[in-house]
């Protein structure tokens, strides 16, 4: 079976309220239209045809580097009128599979359930909803065999109360599907060429339409106002969280993560409330990451703890390492094993190296430390002088006193000692003591101002 997909883009989303095009509005960090077509590239088709309409240019574009084929719907009449701008491009011994850029969280299983039933006839999906407003209703007889689709516009009073509805996916041969399309009449409320009625079509010229109950009606859910957005995003989240714990991380509550891109986990990773993964996100072997951290695109290695109210941006820490709380760690931080970094500490472009720490009220940038330094509260590298970016060099066991400051360009070498308070604008080598501070004054007979 040679299979071929059709996505249904073309969609102006008025009730989005938005300029953006209703399938490049996100989902889990990602268009929504991508996760279609990444679950319709799984099944390895011979061609992908992407339909667009409003916004084509911007859905041309986020799908630009994929490889995929796009057809235009100038004018929106309707679901059969836009496959028919994409059929034709369609070989004629394939299996058509026509999916929706609005519906992401149908599956791939679910897809080569439907199409293999399409082999030789259209086969469509249906679902059984405890409320079918809106949706299709799945006309059966007496034999329970399928006899039409009737919209929900043109349904009457006896129909509307049929909870099995067309989910409008479907699958059909492209010789037979062309066929079809071809008789689609546009007598209707909407005054639309519908794709559900090929079924209609279908059986009246003799080819059984096979129908495909859904097993989880969550993968028929569309997107078609903020509202519908949100439940379609919690389902998503909840699926990813649920798919982690059957792996054996400890997710503390499957509601309150939010995975916008890609986590892999080793074993004994724990993770709390309210953590937002972005972009691809590694946690080895027993990594903790406490509540309401952000992180994103990071490597975690094994035993490291990120306590509450981190932020984490392409960085890679090592093992043993503790992170926070209140920590912000941006691009280019890489911390050497054992290292730590505490409360209201920021850094950028810095590396730490083994056993070092900087626990309190600090900014690292375009740092470079060795091994076992000690970095104390208050401390800040001026590394930016209004142009340009300058270095920061601190060797092995190097200590920097509370409240000092380092005026980059400057090196400290292995065993330097900064005094506190200190401004430090020159290097200080192996060994020495450093101070950088005014010398100090007590005036006697001083008095303390009074309130007038």
């Amino acid at each position: 079976m040679t299979l071929e997909v059709i996505i249904l883009a073309a969609g102006k989303g008025s009730r989005m309220k938005s300029a953006v095009p209703k399938v490049l509005h996100p989902l889990a960090g990602q268009p929504l239209v991508h996760h279609v077509v990444r679950t319709a590239k799984s099944l390895e088709p011979r061609a992908i045809h992407v339909v667009v309409g409003h916004g084509g240019d911007a859905v041309r574009a986020s799908l630009a580097d994929q490889h995929l084929s796009f057809h235009e719907q100038t004018e929106q009449l309707g679901t059969g009128h836009a496959v028919m701008q994409a059929l034709p491009h369609c070989r004629d011994d394939s299996i058509v599979v026509v999916l929706f850029g609005d519906v992401p969280l149908i599956s791939s299983e679910t897809i080569h359930k439907l199409s293999t039933l399409a082999a030789e006839s259209p086969a469509m999906l249906s679902a059984t909803v405890d409320d079918p407003t809106g949706y299709g209703r799945v006309i059966r007889d007496e034999e329970n065999e399928f006899v039409s689709v009737v919209e929900d516009k043109d349904a009457s009073g006896q129909q509307l109360q049929i909870c099995e509805v067309n989910t409008g996916v479907l699958a059909a041969p492209a010789a037979q599907l062309t066929m079809l399309l071809a008789k689609v009449e546009n007598n209707n409320a909407q005054q639309e060429y519908y794709l559900p009625d090929v079924f209609s079509l279908a059986r009246a010229a003799g080819y059984p339409v096979d129908i495909c109950p859904l097993q989880d009606t969550g993968e028929m859910l569309g997107v078609n106002d903020r509202i519908q957005l949100e439940e379609v995003e919690r389902k998503f989240q909840r699926r990813q969280a649920e798919a982690l714990m059957r792996q054996g991380v400890a997710i503390a509550d499957r509601c309150r993560i939010d995975i916008r891109g890609e986590l892999v986990c080793g074993q004994n990773v724990s993770i709390d409330v309210n953590a937002v993964f972005e972009g691809r996100v590694v946690l080895s072997d027993g990594v903790t990451v406490g509540a309401n951290c952000v992180i994103k695109d990071a490597e975690i290695a094994a035993g490291s703890t990120i306590h509450p109210f981190c932020h984490i941006d392409a960085a890679r820490i090592g093992a043993q390492c503790q992170v926070g709380p209140y920590a912000r760690l941006r691009q280019g931080t890489h911390l050497g094993s054992a290292s730590k970094v505490g409360n209201f500490v920021e850094t950028k472009n810095t590396t730490l190296g083994e056993g070092s720490k900087a626990n309190h009220l600090t900014y690292l940038g375009d740092t470079q430390i060795g091994e076992g330094a000690n970095i104390g509260a208050g401390t800040i590298t001026c590394n930016y002088d209004g142009v340009n970016k300058h270095p920061t060099q601190l060797g092995d066991r190097v200590f920097v006193g509370s409240n000092s400051t380092l005026v980059a360009p400057v090196t400290i070498d292995d065993d330097g000692f900064v005094g506190a308070g200190s401004v430090i604008t020159g290097d200080v080598a192996s060994g020495e003591l450093a101070l950088g501070r005014s010398r100090q004054r007590n005036i006697g007979g001083w008095q303390r101002p009074t309130k007038k």
